[in-house]
């Protein structure tokens, strides 16, 4: 266990220095002059000068070449400084902490909900294979991965918060303002998760211990909820990790349609603004945290599942 540990932690820190290298690559290829931009956002209305763009390319650190920018960057994250808003003119690292809590509220929530609906509709439908019921589930868990996330939110809006005026629109702060944003990014891997379990039930109750269990007189319940559901939700463990990374990218759209003060709005607003500090902090610290919760989710499905080994099989 501790060699494996070992492999996966020592991976990590070239997968993130990858993931920095190509998004800043990517952000100071993209069309336009941040210092132009940022003179005008300070100077609405006036065109700047030549020379105003030198002195401002100047003070953020433009004038360098990308390699020079990029390891001035790496340097400084190293140390926990993700550098300095070129619009607010505050720490990058401050701004991601701050919008953090509301972010990780989102998505705790959403995935919450995923896990509370999949399971019960993923072993329902697999008990009941081929009836009504499993129809309805497998149709609504192929709308759910379908449906993108900002139609579902639109649509949530219109009919809850316009129509029957049950729950608020926008907004946070409250415990009803968490619940449409929260049905909104859930969908998805609630779609996902349902498929999952719903799969790895049908195969688990064709194993011979299974029908060992009926053979000794042992309820269905009992022969689902005891002996089959503990397998079956081994690929829902191991798809945490890619649910997170869904909920993280798709919390983007929904915190900007529901005006949720998190992560993802304050990425947009980057985007817009061509804050590239801000922007490039973002991929890291999503890029750790997904890495992170990856290595947790196989960590616990090794844990979940003897047959697994953290050891290499040498060929």
């Amino acid at each position: 266990m501790g060699a494996y540990l070992a492999r996966r932690l020592a991976t990590l820190p070239l997968l993130l220095l990858g993931i920095s290298c190509v998004s800043f690559a990517l952000l100071n290829l993209a069309p336009g002059d941040p210092a132009e931009i940022v003179l005008r956002q300070r100077n609405p209305g006036q065109t700047p000068s030549p020379a105003e763009v030198v002195a401002m390319r100047e003070e953020l650190g433009l004038n360098s070449s990308l390699p020079v920018q990029y390891v001035r960057w790496v340097s400084q994250a190293l140390t926990g400084d993700l550098g300095q808003s070129y619009v607010t003119e505050l720490p990058v690292a401050a701004q991601l902490t701050r919008r953090s809590v509301p972010t990780l509220l989102l998505t705790v929530s959403a995935l919450t909900l995923a896990f509370l609906v999949a399971v019960p509709a993923g072993i329902l439908s697999a008990q009941r294979r081929g009836s009504a019921l499993d129809a309805v589930a497998r149709l609504a868990a192929l709308v759910g991965a379908a449906a993108p996330s900002y139609a579902l939110a639109y649509g949530l809006i219109i009919l809850f918060a316009v129509q029957l005026s049950l729950l608020p629109a926008l907004g946070y702060g409250s415990p009803a303002q968490v619940v449409l944003p929260a049905i909104a990014l859930s969908l998805g891997p609630m779609a996902q998760l349902m498929r999952l379990i719903r799969a790895s039930m049908l195969e688990t109750l064709g194993e011979d211990y299974i029908r060992t269990a009926r053979a000794k007189g042992l309820p269905e319940q009992t022969v689902a909820l005891r002996h089959t559901l503990r397998n079956a939700l081994l690929p829902a463990i191991g798809a945490t990790g890619v649910n997170l990374g869904y909920l993280l990218s798709g919390a983007v759209i929904v915190e900007t349609i529901f005006t949720w003060p998190g992560l993802g709005q304050l990425m947009v607003g980057a985007v817009l603004t061509r804050d590239y500090p801000v922007v490039q902090g973002f991929v890291t610290y999503i890029a750790v945290v997904v890495l992170l919760v990856n290595l947790a989710a196989d960590f616990a499905l090794r844990v979940a599942d003897p047959r697994l080994r953290f050891e290499r099989v040498e060929v």
